[in-house]
């Protein structure tokens, strides 16, 4: 491109006949005319450079260029923003730019001869913005330029609003603030958010925004709006609409109120489909209220056990204290009786020691009632004594590991712990029909583990009876998870998991 800027500047004003310097093509272009603005001009070598002086002399850069394709190069790369062109070249060139959309902002002005009309309506059709006859007064070149310039840069301001709408995941407004929010202008995402064009409600010609807000929102949105146009502030609310097909959406409103100077009142603003954030915030809202029931239900739990423990412990203690030792001292006498008056006759003797052995019998049983209510020797020495006492007690020979710390475990922990140990042992007597058994206890980390298998028939299920399932509601009343592998002819192993620090878990 040949620079014609420096060539020209030397004029600053074009002057009359009469030597009296003419400022109005100053004037027109003051205001136009930015730091950067430039005009390309294609062809028109015919015309001297004296022509241009007044773009010059208002800070307009001037370049040459020589083809079509160079003046899209320079205006592909934002070197100018008008392009003044004879009518050999400018038709071709217009209709060029206007295929490309990146070039839309550009402005292109057409010059002819006085006698060529025909030339300048073939311009026009082309896709020229402007056109010009020559020769043409400063001033004329003045105000097409100023009238090019503000063109291209408004296309651009609009060519970036279209862009910014277009990424806003919302759809942006103007409305007047009536009782209907006449849309005076409204972006294509109202479609994808309401069913409906945008174009029905534009001048509410098709239908209002008002009808599309749900019956039981519309006052609090009235009420909301208006509350911030009252006080001149920015408002936000959030409210339904209902959709062309009937469903409905939540939607986010932000906007605030322009004046117009006219007495009118505007709104302008965004609207976003907030729908899946609420049903969100809904599912979270539910599985809250979901889990402090399940908290309570656990909780309760717990206490029910705590309270089956302890009152275990209390009939254990009230069986220790009074019957058996009634019991006992019964025995004694009995025992004292036979030791006291050896003249009783044989058959007197005899059913008085038959009486002696079944009252003995008996004191066995609620021994061991007793201890399977709740063995004293848990609560009085701990759990590692009550699973050696368990293990020496059990119906076949049972192999104990443990490994305990030194002090002592929750109170209800070493219950749940006893108690599942106990009923699996149960379970292994009443229907393994197994050899041998073991059991493994032992802390780790945060968890105590528990382990107790065997070498019998195997096939156990939970499902088959209320046995292991009590044992999975005593795990879990304690925030326990409990596991069994159980294959036919391969035995069962029965784990438990215990959490040591853990809600349910109480000292």
């Amino acid at each position: 491109m040949a620079r014609t800027r420096g060539s020209t500047r030397r004029a600053a004003h074009v002057r009359h006949r009469d030597g009296i310097a003419d400022r109005r093509p100053a004037k027109l272009l003051q205001g136009a005319a930015g730091e950067d603005a430039s005009v390309l001009l294609l062809g028109l070598e015919d015309l001297p450079d004296e022509c241009w002086t007044v773009l010059a002399a208002a800070g307009i850069g001037l370049a040459r260029v020589a083809s079509a394709s160079h003046a899209i190069r320079a205006l592909s790369v934002g070197a100018a923003e008008v392009v003044i062109a004879d009518a050999r070249k400018g038709p071709a060139l217009a209709a060029a730019v206007r295929a490309r959309r990146d070039l839309a902002s550009a402005h292109i002005v057409v010059c002819a001869a006085l006698d060529s009309p025909h030339e300048l309506r073939e311009a026009l059709d082309a896709g020229a913005d402007d056109v010009m006859r020559i020769p043409f007064e400063p001033e004329v070149l003045a105000a097409r330029v100023a009238a090019g310039l503000r063109a291209a840069r408004l296309r651009d301001n609009e060519a970036l609003l279209r862009s910014l709408v277009a990424n806003v995941p919302g759809a942006i407004y103007r409305c007047a603030c009536d009782a209907h929010w006449t849309m005076q202008w409204l972006s294509d995402e109202i479609e994808e958010i309401s069913g409906y064009p945008a174009s029905d409600f534009i001048d509410s010609a098709v239908r209002t925004f008002a009808s599309v807000i749900h019956p039981d929102d519309r006052e609090h949105v009235e009420r909301s709006v208006m509350d911030g146009v009252d006080a001149h502030r920015p408002f936000t609310l959030e409210y339904r609409i209902v959709r062309r097909d009937g469903g409905e959406r939540w939607v986010l409103e932000r906007g605030q109120v322009q004046e117009a100077g006219d007495g009118r009142r505007w709104l302008d603003g965004a609207i976003f489909d907030v729908t899946a954030r609420r049903a969100a915030e809904q599912a979270l809202h539910e599985r809250e209220i979901v889990e402090a029931q399940l908290a309570e239900v656990h909780a309760s739990r717990a206490r029910i056990l705590e309270a089956a423990d302890r009152a275990r412990r209390e009939i254990e203690g009230n069986l220790h204290d009074g019957a058996q030792q009634r019991l006992v001292s019964v025995a004694l006498r009995l025992q004292a009786l036979l030791a006291g008056h050896p003249e009783l006759a044989g058959d007197a003797r005899a059913e008085v020691g038959a009486i002696l052995g079944e009252l003995r019998a008996g004191l066995a049983e609620l021994r061991d009632l007793a201890h399977g209510l709740h063995p004293a020797v848990l609560s009085d020495r701990g759990l590692e004594d009550a699973l050696t006492s368990l293990a020496h007690r059990a119906g076949l020979p049972v192999h104990l590991h443990t490994a305990l710390p030194a002090e002592r475990l929750p109170t209800n922990l070493e219950a749940a712990a006893y108690f599942t140990v106990c009923e699996a042992l149960a379970n292994v007597a009443k229907h393994a029909r197994a050899s041998r058994a073991w059991v493994n206890v032992e802390r780790r980390d945060d968890h105590l583990d528990l382990e107790v298998g065997d070498d019998g028939v195997g096939g156990a299920d939970f499902r088959s009876g209320s046995g292991l399932q009590g044992l999975r509601d005593r795990v879990a009343a304690v925030d326990g998870t409990l596991a069994m592998e159980s294959r036919p002819g391969a035995g069962t192993v029965v784990r438990a998991r215990l959490p040591i620090d853990s809600p349910g878990v109480r000292g």
